[in-house]
């Protein structure tokens, strides 16, 4: 059976929202996006691109895929990981969009979410990778349905912003199975739940 694994950027108090740039996650009032660019790293892309790399399909929720949709196929066809983003199945779990989405492979999840992506993680030859999308990593942890975290945590506090864990009630035990840290200090974090009962 296939795992969901969240790829997951992320500051050193948990922060996720709008890693890449100023416009990619505004709400909130939120005004510190951008916070990644930084800190490039090649021990850092080969982190990433391993993780995409093994995916099966890409499951993404509705800001991520207008961000995602809007920039990977624009860029050159044959980069390393445009041609993984847009040539792997997309799963795009939204209450708003609708059928057909613009970007190719993409289908659109509706209406029995987690019933759907029960059935997905039976059907998908390979991992089905979260990337950002911050409110469906919340219904996936929350119906417990990641397998794996594969965490890039960044020396960078910012105070404010949408985190990856956000339930104050919720205790999640995890089980590291893998860690790095790169020459600008990112901490490269693979966990699993710890069995639950």
């Amino acid at each position: 059976m296939a795992k969901i694994v969240l790829q997951e950027f992320l500051t050193l108090d948990g922060v996720m929202q709008g890693p890449g740039g100023a416009e990619e996650d505004p709400s909130g009032g939120f005004d510190k996006g951008g916070w990644q660019q930084a800190y490039p790293d090649a021990t850092l892309g080969r982190f990433v691109l391993d993780g995409l790399s093994g995916a099966g399909c890409f499951l993404l929720g509705r800001r991520t895929y207008d961000t995602f949709a809007g920039y990977w196929p624009n860029q050159p066809a044959d980069g390393p990981v445009s041609s993984l983003m847009n040539s792997k199945p997309k799963y795009v779990v939204s209450r708003t969009l609708s059928e057909p989405l613009s970007w190719q492979n993409s289908t659109l999840i509706t209406g029995d979410v987690v019933g759907r992506l029960r059935q997905l993680k039976a059907e998908v030859d390979g991992d089905l990778v979260v990337i950002g999308s911050g409110d469906l990593v919340q219904t996936l942890m929350a119906n417990g349905l990641v397998d794996q975290y594969r965490l890039m945590v960044y020396p960078v506090v910012l105070g404010e912003g949408k985190r990856l864990f956000r339930d104050a009630e919720a205790i999640k035990r995890l089980h590291l199975t893998e860690s790095e840290t790169t020459s600008v200090g990112i901490l490269l974090l693979t966990y699993e739940p710890e069995p639950t009962g």
